[in-house]
């Protein structure tokens, strides 16, 4: 209650000051507005600058320095026009890189003579193909061992009669121990046989025969046997064959060359073990067996040994990390080169088998102006390397130099282009490579 009359004692003060009141309230009304007001107008002040004429200029040209020009859309479109030409380009370079020249012009797709001399000739072109690639590269074979006999029996007859029974003496020992695996030999003899071997490998930049790669001892046997289309598909697989087998020598003559080698002695390549397409599993013809003349793997029958399209992985010999085989695009076909290099030459040789190649091209009538283009179609998947024993009968003829040497096994895949192709492809080989039809059986209730 004390507390009441305090205020109530105040407010008599205003009672009997009356006047002094009205300013008093309208003071404190006015600094209750002022403080309001002065928020309202910086927000009111903000909003003006903001919105002015002038700071709409300012923004206008500001924009105005970043303004596309009228002309935009036509780079814009010369820039659209450069994709679509980069992505025709890589379509024609792939296309091109399969249209590659034939051994015959006068099979694909159909054979214009449909005798067996249209075959018989492509076998004999495809020999003298093999052969020729083997020239290029100054490729030999090691001494035989008749040619071993020839040579000393030719020495024996420059010296006279008196070394002839000599000669027929080291003769006999060296037809002996060619066929006694583990017989043993004179140390002349072993000077003799060295020298003469090492001659060879100095006269040659690699060990390299046609008898080593695919197709060859089959179409130096070839007869015609099973009928028109089995004859086409024959020489358009062996075709492809002979693409990548021309990719393989281009590759150890490429290598060799690099090194400056005209001997085995100093090449990094040294031998051609083989080329196979013949990898076993399901779907891939055939499977390694037996021992061709370097004593290696080979296939059963030269027959066999020819290409396969890759239809699906799941007939593959192998499952390729690339993930691919034959689709509407492109034909795949796996293969396999086993070599001698030197250990230094490793790397570098599988580099050379993957890298850009140049060929020919005068169209699929072979009357066409000739063209050079590039094609890049390997990719090796898989590289097995184990060591040579010298000691090793099969070696035992064969000179790789100071170097140490290892024995390299590649399984590759090879990629062709269908547009590339497609044209001159045989209709049995179409038919071949059409999807398996998948009947569903009707299950009765």
């Amino acid at each position: 209650m004390d507390i009441f009359k305090v205020v109530i004692q105040k407010l008599s003060i205003f009672k009997s000051n009356s006047a002094v009141l009205v300013p008093v309230v309208i003071g404190l009304v006015g600094v209750l507005l002022l403080i309001p007001t002065q928020l309202m107008s910086s927000k009111l002040k903000k909003r003006i600058e903001s919105e002015s004429v002038s700071k709409i200029g300012q923004s206008i040209q500001s924009l105005s320095k970043k303004a596309v020009s009228s002309e935009q859309w036509k780079k814009e479109q010369e820039r659209q026009r450069d994709y679509a030409s980069d992505a025709n380009e890589i379509a024609l370079l792939a296309k091109r890189s399969t249209q590659r020249e034939l051994l015959s012009y006068k099979i694909f797709p159909e054979p214009q003579d449909k005798s067996q001399f249209t075959f018989v000739d492509f076998g004999k072109r495809y020999c003298a193909a093999l052969e020729a690639l083997v020239t290029g590269i100054n490729g030999r074979d090691c001494p035989t061992e008749v040619e071993l006999s020839r040579a000393l029996e030719k020495s024996s007859g420059r010296s006279g009669d008196s070394r002839s029974q000599s000669a027929d003496f080291y003769t006999g020992l060296l037809m002996k121990s060619s066929r006694t695996s583990h017989g043993t030999r004179s140390n002349i003899e072993d000077t003799v046989v060295d020298e003469i071997c090492r001659q060879r490998a100095e006269s040659a930049s690699a060990y390299a025969t046609p008898v080593d790669m695919s197709g060859y001892k089959f179409w130096r046997e070839y007869k015609y046997e099973s009928g028109i289309n089995e004859a086409v598909k024959d020489c358009w697989y062996y075709q492809l064959a002979y693409w990548v087998l021309e990719d393989v020598i281009d590759t150890i003559g490429a290598v060799n060359s690099e090194a400056g080698s005209n001997s085995v002695l100093t090449s990094p390549v040294k031998r051609l073990i083989g080329v196979y397409f013949n990898l076993g599993g399901s779907g891939v013809a055939g499977s390694y067996g037996g021992q061709g003349q370097s004593g290696k793997a080979g296939p059963k029958k030269a027959s066999a040994d020819r290409p396969v399209y890759i239809l699906s992985l799941e007939k593959a010999a192998i499952d390729p990390y690339t993930g691919r085989c034959c689709n509407n695009d492109i034909d795949v076909i796996h293969f396999n080169v086993v070599v001698i290099v030197s250990t230094k030459a490793v790397l570098p040789f599988m580099q050379q088998l993957c890298s850009a190649k140049e060929h020919k091209f005068a169209g699929f009538l072979g009357n066409e102006r000739e063209h050079i283009y590039k094609h890049n179609q390997i990719t090796v998947l898989e590289s097995d390397i184990s060591s040579i024993s010298k000691e090793d009968r099969e070696d035992s003829y064969y000179r790789y130099g100071d170097e140490a040497v290892v024995e390299l096994n590649l399984t590759c895949e090879y990629m062709f282009n269908k547009a590339g192709y497609e044209e001159i492809k045989p209709a049995s080989v179409k038919e071949a490579q059409k999807p398996e039809e998948k009947t569903k059986k009707k299950v009765g209730r």
